[in-house]
């Protein structure tokens, strides 16, 4: 059986990823950045600092929250024209659109030959911004999401000036576990020139990503509290259980929410987020003060359980594949399993045959998950890429997905510890024999 691949029957065309980005269309950016100011313009405050002269083609890194983050996006770089990396699912059903508005599809925590090329492409013969995410995904928590280390290299071998777009409200006004009704919160985006192209020739990799790190580094509770942001929706915990889905008390893993508190039916513990974004326990013990704290011990088990007491995920899936930009296609009942060594495996049938799609835990420093997936339908759900394929996975087990994105995250830094430990041997033998 050959791994990640379905057979569609020879009907299906793969997307292309390797095709050369379309220098944004003037009327394109002008049509945004005049839509952006309806939306975006009451509800959000723009600082620049460090800014002056500064003219496209520059490379802008942001962090990333929520749909919005595009409009501010271009509420802060016109009129430049800009070119956004941006997830093919993204692209669905408008790709003819979204490339003339100078977007460049990518499947998301898979190595992609070909994005050094587009991104010189864009910045040298386009002169354009080239605006990049690098957490890759919408914060489920309102912090920090890993940044890879390869940024570091690909910033200094791009040669151009790097300016950092930093959201804050963006995540308090539409959290990813609870984007289909907002909360009443204005925000704020500073855009900060970090490096200067001598600072580039200047540094290394390692020293780009001390800063890149140091000026992504965020959390949207602190700044509630900071700026005393009041959210009193009575539907303002609606979705938070997606997260924070690790009972503190009885460990159990089956917790819900409704209106503005967080329940635990296991143990009938119950939580209120308040209206200033703490957590506070309504019987009991308050064990956390807010929620990423929670989160982080969540983090923290998962990381345990991987370390002492053996690491295994299998769940019945409902899996759906996109190949391309026009059609999600049923691929019906899977098995999904996550594995300490193997990683991910979905193995199911399609077509008559079998299949098996592998992702190996070295090459996959996270993965995206979703609460409310408005594609397909609204349930949580985990997606796998390979090179040419995406498949998006509905467990049949509830409240796992969020588990499962750290226990990606915490195998591969464990792998990669190894790894490093394994070069350090070689490098101590070597030095022994010479």
């Amino acid at each position: 059986m050959e791994y990640n691949k379905i057979n569609y029957g020879g009907k299906i065309k793969f997307h292309r990823l390797d095709k050369k980005p379309i220098k944004q269309i003037w009327l394109f950016k002008w049509l945004i950045h005049i839509l952006s100011l309806i939306v975006m313009k009451p509800k959000t405050k723009i600082e620049k600092i460090g800014m002056d002269g500064i003219k496209a083609p520059y490379v802008l890194l942001s962090n990333h929250h929520a749909f919005a983050d595009f409009e501010v996006n271009s509420l802060a770089t016109y009129p430049a024209r800009v070119s956004n990396i941006a997830t093919l699912e993204g692209h669905y059903r408008r790709a003819w659109l979204l490339g003339l508005c100078g977007c460049v599809p990518k499947r998301k925590f898979t190595t992609d030959p070909y994005l050094l090329k587009q991104c010189e492409i864009i910045l040298n013969e386009h002169k354009s911004v080239l605006s990049i995410y690098p957490e890759a995904r919408y914060s489920p928590i309102g912090t920090t999401a890993i940044i890879p280390d390869s940024y570091g290299a690909l910033l200094k071998r791009l040669q151009k000036p790097v300016v950092v777009l930093l959201h804050r409200g963006n995540y308090l006004r539409n959290p990813a576990w609870g984007w289909r009704r907002s909360r009443k919160v204005k925000t704020l985006s500073t855009m900060k020139l970090i490096l200067t192209e001598r600072d580039l020739a200047k540094k290394s990799p390692e020293e780009i990503m001390e800063i890149l790190r140091r000026e992504l580094t965020y959390n949207e509770y602190e700044y509630q509290k900071e700026h005393n942001i009041i959210i009193d929706a009575p539907y303002r915990a609606e979705g938070l259980h997606h997260v924070l889905y690790k009972c503190p008390h009885c460990l159990k893993e089956e917790m819900t929410s409704k209106g503005e508190k967080l329940i635990c039916p296991a143990c009938q513990k119950e939580w209120e987020l308040t209206p200033l974004g703490e957590i506070k326990a309504l019987n009991g013990e308050t064990e956390f003060n807010s929620p990423p704290e929670w989160f982080e011990w969540e983090r923290k088990m998962v990381k345990d359980e991987i370390v002492n007491q053996g690491y295994f995920f299998e769940s019945s899936v409902d899996v759906y594949s996109l190949p391309n930009t026009n059609k999600f296609i049923p691929l019906g009942k899977a098995t999904l399993t996550h594995k300490e060594k193997s990683g991910f495996t979905i193995s199911g049938r399609y077509n008559n045959e079998d299949f098996i799609i592998s992702r190996p835990v070295a090459g996959m420093y996270g993965v995206h998950i979703e609460f409310d997936y408005c594609y397909i339908r609204p349930e949580p759900c985990i997606q796998i890429s390979t090179s040419n394929d995406t498949f998006v996975c509905f467990p049949e087990k509830k409240n796992v997905v969020m588990k499962l994105l750290f226990a990606t995250e915490e195998l591969y830094k464990i792998e990669q510890a190894e790894r490093a430990e394994r070069r350090r041997a070689r490098k101590e033998a070597k030095e022994i024999n010479e």
